[in-house]
């Protein structure tokens, strides 16, 4: 917790949101709720493909089975080559698809370039597609139904709302118009009677538009885009951007699309790393959760 003046004089206490603790809580819960599961003879389990050797994606790919391994899902996962081919790939999504006992598909991106990520995406079954990208997933998020929701976002609102109760007539900007996080998320904060600005890095006079916010999610994915003066005091900043770059000692850090030591006036922000990010795994295995407690259920 620290604290600064905001604009009025007044003294605002500024909240460094801890996405790990928040994310360990989420695990905890879905850990009991597996549990449960298992006395009824079901196990959850999550299929992880990933196609090609980039490196950020194994590492991401080790630490969701770790994530599983956490909460008790069992994690499978299938390693293809980077010359695989589309086909292969969708053969794969098909046996998944019809295997009762995996509820859950993951395919990490990105694919190689020979492969449309689209096309692999919309073949996984819109009730064991935990990412939430399916077209049936999508189309249930924006009428408010009872589909699977992308991960980060789902994650971004957990964070929210543990300081905000009532979202009434708050205005949200949303930096970013991704289908994975900007467009999400916006319906989210509609669904809570939130009025909401979706903007972009095009956007005209994006800082004026950002002072009047009371909830900012930025996820430009433009490195300390979003200043201090861009904030007005007491907002809520949601920094889901995350860019390597390099430093003078010859190593790497990541970067947020704000400037999150210019906000002292802000009620609560999120670091990067350790925001958004951890909350990102954990709702991907409260989304194989349900995915496996909606198959039990019937």
């Amino acid at each position: 917790m620290a604290r600064g003046p905001s604009c009025s004089g007044v003294e605002i206490a500024v909240h460094i949101i801890n996405g790990r603790a928040k994310a360990a809580q989420i695990e905890e819960v879905t850990h009991t709720r597996v549990e449960a599961l298992k006395l009824r003879g079901v196990e959850p389990a999550l299929a992880v493909i990933l196609a090609g050797d980039d490196p950020a994606s194994q590492v991401y790919v080790r630490r969701k089975i770790a994530s599983c391994a956490r909460t008790g899902i069992r994690s499978i996962e299938y390693r293809l080559a980077a010359s695989a081919g589309e086909e292969e790939v969708l053969d794969l999504v098909d046996r998944l698809n019809r295997d009762g006992a995996i509820h859950g598909i993951l395919v990490q991106l990105p694919l190689p370039p020979v492969i449309s990520a689209n096309r692999v995406m919309d073949a996984i079954r819109p009730d064991k597609d935990v990412d939430g990208f399916h077209p049936v997933n999508v189309g249930r998020l924006s009428t408010g139904g009872r589909g699977l929701v992308p991960c980060t976002p789902l994650g971004i609102m957990k964070l929210l709302d543990g300081l905000i109760t009532d979202y009434r007539g708050l205005d949200a900007v949303v930096i970013g118009k991704s289908n994975i996080v900007g467009k999400p998320v916006a319906m989210l904060l509609l669904e809570r009677e939130a009025t909401v600005t979706i903007t972009h890095i095009e956007t005209r006079d994006l800082p004026a538009i950002v002072r009047r916010a009371d909830i900012v999610v930025a996820a430009a994915g433009a490195p300390g885009l979003v200043r201090g003066d861009w904030v007005k005091p007491g907002a809520v900043v949601i920094d889901v951007g995350i860019t390597r770059v390099d430093v003078p000692d010859g190593r790497t850090r990541l970067i947020g699309d704000c400037r999150i030591d210019e906000m002292d006036h802000a009620r609560a922000v999120t670091p990067v790393p350790g925001g958004v990010g951890p909350m990102t795994i954990a709702c991907l295995l409260a989304n194989t959760l349900t995915a496996a407690e909606r198959a039990a259920d019937g």
